[in-house]
């Protein structure tokens, strides 16, 4: 369906396109945590600073209006499940991090 917005209109679907790019982000970071790749995981989170940055610029000029704030919840509540996810897959590789900056080498049992 072609779109025939006026500029306030195609203000907000920049917008959703920025919360859209960012929950993609963090589903990419997800399944790089999964497969441990943390390296991948650290340059996505920067690519998520970027668009976050971006995305405050614009939300600046206008704000959602009610439906389409509704799903940028929608969206928001997917990124903050990854989130979880991913602090929960980080954890036993922080603890690790941990142990080798306080020098204590890990132990195998």
């Amino acid at each position: 369906m072609p779109r025939t917005q006026t500029y306030g209109a195609r203000m907000n679907s920049v917008l959703l396109n920025y919360y859209e790019a960012i929950e993609k982000a963090s589903q990419d970071m997800l399944e790089a945590a999964r497969v441990g790749n943390w390296d991948h995981v650290v340059k996505l989170e920067g690519a998520c600073a970027l668009l976050i940055a971006q995305l405050k610029n614009t939300a600046a000029e206008k704000p959602l209006p009610a439906d389409e704030a509704q799903l940028k919840s929608r969206i928001m509540q997917r990124i903050l499940i990854n989130d979880a996810e991913i602090r929960q897959l980080a954890e036993p590789w922080l603890d690790d991090l941990d142990e080798i900056l306080a020098g204590r080498p890990k132990t195998l049992h």
